[in-house]
C-alpha cells in the first residue's frame, strides 16, 4: 500500500509578544551614515597617533629610535614604523641615515615660520652659532627685528681670550649695527621709508651713520652683496659682520653675525670671515625651511 504523504501543517503566526521581542533583539541594518562615522573614527585615531609620534619626537632633540618611540606612544613597532614613514615622506619628520633616529622635519618649521617662537629659534640657532664661533674664534650672534630695533636672541663665545660680554636679550639700534642693517635691507621700500620718517638716527660713536642718504646707500650695498659691516659704528672698539637668515618663503627671519675687538679682528679679517658667516647662515636657513641654494653651472 502507498503511504499518503504527510501534509505540512501551516506555521502558526508569531504572537504579538514574540514579534515585539524579535524586533528588540534584531540588530539594526548598517547604513551609509554608520560607515561614514566608522571611517571618521578610524581617521581621527590615526591622526591622533600621528600627532603623538610628532610630539614625542619633538621632545627628543637628540633624535629617537623606533623601539623607544613605539614604547612611548604605546603602539606596536610596525604601526609606529608605517606612521613615521608616512610623516617622513610628507616632510614632517626626518630620519638620520646612519642612526635611523627620527627628528623633526623642516616642513614643520616652514608651517610655523610666521609663528615660530624665540625659544625654538634659539634652540635651532645655538648649535650653528657654536660651530661658527669655533671656526672664527669670535662671538656669534643671532638677532631678529623688534619694532625699529633688533634684539639678540642667541649668542655664543669663541675660544679666544677677550670675548664680548653682550647678553642675550640686548636691544641694539638698527642703523648702526651690522645685524640691524641686515634687517633694514630686508624691509620693503615703503617700510624702510616709514622707518626713516619716525626714527632718529642717533650716533653711538663718531662713525655712526646719522645721514638718511648715507644710510640708504649703505642699505643698497647690503642688498647687493648680502653682507653688512659695522666698523666701530656702535662700539668704537668692536667690528662686526652679519648676513641674512631666511625661511621657506625666502623672507628674512633674522640676522647672523660675528663680532670681535678691533685689535684682533682687522677689516681684512672681517671681510675674510664673511664667507664663513654666510655658510653658517645658509645652514641655519635650511633648518628654518629654506630651499638649498642651487649651484650655478
Amino acid at each position: 500500500m502507498r503511504t499518503r504523504p504527510k501534509q505540512r501543517t501551516a506555521e502558526k503566526p508569531a504572537s504579538p509578544r514574540k514579534a515585539a521581542v524579535a524586533r528588540l533583539v534584531t540588530p539594526p541594518q548598517r547604513d551609509i551614515d554608520d560607515e561614514a562615522e566608522d571611517r571618521q573614527r578610524v581617521g581621527v585615531q590615526s591622526l591622533g597617533r600621528a600627532f603623538a609620534i610628532l610630539e614625542e619626537v619633538a621632545r627628543h632633540r637628540e633624535g629617537i629610535g623606533l623601539a623607544e618611540l613605539s614604547k612611548l606612544v604605546g603602539l606596536h613597532n610596525s604601526t609606529t614604523f608605517h606612521l613615521a614613514k608616512t610623516l617622513v615622506s610628507l616632510g614632517y619628520l626626518r630620519q638620520e641615515k646612519e642612526s635611523k633616529r627620527y627628528r623633526i622635519g623642516r616642513l614643520l618649521f616652514a608651517l610655523a615660520a610666521n609663528a615660530l617662537d624665540e625659544i625654538e629659534m634659539v634652540n635651532v640657532a645655538t648649535p650653528v652659532l657654536e660651530e661658527l664661533s669655533r671656526e672664527t674664534g669670535e662671538s656669534g650672534h643671532f638677532a631678529v627685528r623688534m619694532g625699529d630695533a633688533v634684539v639678540v636672541i642667541a649668542r655664543t663665545s669663541g675660544p679666544g681670550a677677550f670675548q664680548l660680554t653682550d647678553r642675550v636679550g640686548v636691544v641694539r639700534p638698527a642703523h648702526c649695527t651690522a645685524l640691524g642693517k641686515i634687517i633694514l635691507a630686508s624691509l620693503r621700500p615703503d617700510q624702510l621709508t616709514r622707518f626713516l620718517e619716525r626714527v632718529e638716527l642717533k650716533p653711538s660713536t663718531r662713525k655712526s651713520i646719522t645721514n638718511t642718504g648715507v644710510l640708504l646707500r649703505e642699505i643698497a650695498e647690503v642688498r647687493r652683496t648680502g653682507i653688512a659691516f659695522d666698523d666701530g659704528e656702535f662700539n668704537p672698539e668692536v667690528r662686526c659682520v652679519a648676513v641674512p637668515v631666511t625661511d621657506f618663503t625666502g623672507q628674512v627671519v633674522g640676522a647672523l653675525g660675528i663680532s670681535g675687538p678691533i685689535w684682533r679682528l682687522s677689516n681684512q679679517g672681517l671681510h675674510s670671515s664673511a664667507q664663513i658667516v654666510q655658510a653658517a647662515a645658509a645652514r641655519l636657513s635650511l633648518e628654518y625651511g629654506a630651499k638649498p641654494a642651487s649651484n650655478s653651472p
